[in-house]
């Protein structure tokens, strides 16, 4: 499933000559009384423009809910949330529309935005041609595999023309080598389009694929107990040595 959303107020996304994409200071929610009632503690956090953020964490530790604060989708309980600009949330459901063609489902966007049919199905046959599924204009989501829905769910997401993606665990239903796949295509179309990527995963060894920095959360109330950067060469693959090695505990 992909939100569109209008995001938080910018919160001085410029500092020391560096553009900030997001930041949060001091954010903490809460959803209830005594300490299991607290979901995240005392979040700091800066994203660089253009960086790619892999979040990790036990379940529970509340990855999911530090991007729906993010989005807007949900508001902290205490502290300041930035973003620069609109972000778009991308959960681990496709929620493709079945009754609609790849197509129709990547143009929802622009249809929503208001662009004319004649523009919005050209841009969303781009979107589709960018993650390689141009043969498949006029499929519905029943006649598709796993992972080609799911490439469709990222055609649609950058449809929205977003520069902020958040990303909530995308590929974790799918076999190991779709992800591998997917995890190039997201990597070509983040570096072309010069895009933001907050990535919420379990799978350390796929943040460390991914990402510039990965983040560590501790178990609930998530706290960030880690924050190193990935200094590993690209392009990266899964099986990689270097990232098996880099997956190991943090320092």
């Amino acid at each position: 499933m992909t939100a569109v959303l209008s995001g938080q107020p910018a919160v001085d996304t410029t500092k020391d000559g560096q553009s900030y994409a997001v930041t949060l200071r001091g954010v903490s929610k809460r959803y209830g009384g005594g300490p299991l009632g607290l979901a995240l503690d005392r979040i700091e956090l800066a994203v660089p423009t253009g960086q790619f953020l892999c979040i990790v964490g036990a379940s529970g530790c509340g990855k999911s809910t530090l991007l729906n604060l993010v989005s807007g989708l949900d508001t902290p309980s205490a502290g300041e949330i930035g973003v620069a600009s609109r972000p778009t949330l991308m959960f681990q459901e496709h929620a493709l529309l079945p009754w609609l063609s790849a197509l129709d489902n990547v143009a929802l966007p622009l249809r929503l935005a208001g662009v004319g049919k004649v523009e919005r199905e050209d841009k969303a046959a781009d979107y589709l041609r960018t993650v390689h599924l141009g043969d498949v204009l006029h499929k519905r989501p029943h006649e598709l595999s796993g992972g080609m829905r799911q490439r469709v769910a990222i055609a649609r997401t950058l449809a929205t023309e977003s520069k902020v993606l958040l990303m909530d665990e995308p590929f974790g239903a799918l076999d190991a080598m779709t992800r591998d796949l997917l995890h190039d295509e997201l990597e070509s179309i983040w570096q072309a389009r010069r895009l933001t990527i907050l990535f919420v995963t379990h799978n350390v060894r796929e943040a460390v694929r991914l990402g510039d920095r990965v983040v560590l959360l501790s178990s609930r109330p998530g706290r960030v107990v880690a924050d190193f950067p990935v200094n590993l060469p690209r392009p990266r693959s899964f099986s990689d040595p270097a990232v098996t090695a880099a997956s190991g505990s943090p320092k």
